[in-house]
Order: C-alpha cells, then structure tokens, then sequence
C-alpha cells in the first residue's frame, strides 16, 4: 500500500473513532490479518487491509479481551526485568484474576456508548510510585480506576508487594484489596528497573 494511503487512512480512522483507535492498534490489526486476505508488504510482511466498517464496529468482547491484555502488559512493563521473574507466576494467578475481575465488574456499569471511551494509560510509574495503570474515560480525561502496587514492610517480616485499586465511586479514598505477594527479607529494586 503506498505511504500516502496508509497515512491518510490512519487519520481518517483517527478521525472517524474520535480517537479510541490509535495508529500503533490500527497497524496491530492490519498485521494480525488471514493470509486470504492480505497483500504483501514491502518487508516481505503481509498486510490485511481492513475496511472503513470493521475498524468502527464496535464488539464488547474484543474490547474487553484488549483492555485486560493492555493491564497484563502494563502490569509487566512496570515490575520491571529484576522483579518481573520473581513475582510473574504469582501475579498470574493470585492478582490478575482479581485485576480482570474489577475491571469487569466496572465494565458492566457503563452502556456500550461510554465503554468504548474506556482506555488505559500508557506508561506506569516507576521508582517508588505505586501506580501500575490507570483506566480513563479518554473523553472526558477522568479516572475510572487506578491500579497501584505498594510495598510493605511489617515488622520482622520482610517486604510485600501489596496490590489495590481505588474507584471513582468514593473519589479514589477507598482500597479496594486484589492481594498480596511477598518479596524476600531483602529490600526490593525499584520499579521498571
């Protein structure tokens, strides 16, 4: 497809879904194409080219199965590469499925309208900040739910990573437990180190 095209679709998606559709998921989904469908790149990739109707149709479950992946990835990008290896296994099954679960649950208060406004924030915080991620009404800028991990220490038992949410129902005052992992008597680096 040449240059001028690609860049002129993008921007009339762009402009077409308000937004919700940025370029790096556009070229996601062009690349995740069926070979039936697609014509070969320049690099020797296949690119499906999708139509105007599937890139603004909008399903409830693709959204969801993408907001829940982008928390995972999210969820990793800010462990880091020292913490990652440490705590991955239990982080997949202890607090994902309690992230996934308040998520949604919070999903299912919104009409299909506002749902698809829903994104999460780009980049966690590293060092010492709690944030792990954020899910924002990309229209009005607000926090839905922010996603935070803070580190304990009770005395004489090491170090903890204890995983939370606060909600906009109670303006973020709240707790909200997804649980506890704990790290080792040493102290922990910081996050995304």
């Amino acid at each position: 497809m040449k240059k001028w095209i690609r860049k002129s679709f993008v921007v009339m998606v762009s402009i077409l879904t308000f937004g919700l559709v940025s370029p790096s998921q556009l070229m996601n989904n062009i690349n995740a194409g069926k070979p039936s469908d697609q014509a070969a790149a320049p690099s020797g990739n296949f690119v499906q080219t999708p139509t105007l109707a599937e890139e603004t149709e909008f399903n409830r479950d693709h959204f969801m199965e993408e907001l829940l992946k982008q928390a995972e990835e999210q969820s990793y990008q800010k462990f880091g590469s020292k913490i990652k290896p440490v705590i991955e296994n239990e982080f997949r099954t202890i607090i994902l499925p309690n992230i996934e679960q308040a998520i949604t649950e919070t999903a299912t208060q919104f009409p299909e309208e506002d749902l698809r406004n829903l994104a999460i924030t780009e980049q966690p915080s590293g060092g010492h900040s709690e944030k792990i991620f954020h899910i924002k009404n990309s229209v009005t800028n607000k926090d839905i739910l922010r996603f935070h991990v803070r580190r304990d220490q009770p005395p004489q038992e090491g170090y903890w990573f204890n995983f939370h949410y606060h909600t906009y129902h109670d303006d973020y005052q709240s707790h909200y437990n997804l649980g506890s992992i704990y790290w080792a008597k040493n102290t922990p680096p910081k996050w995304m180190s």
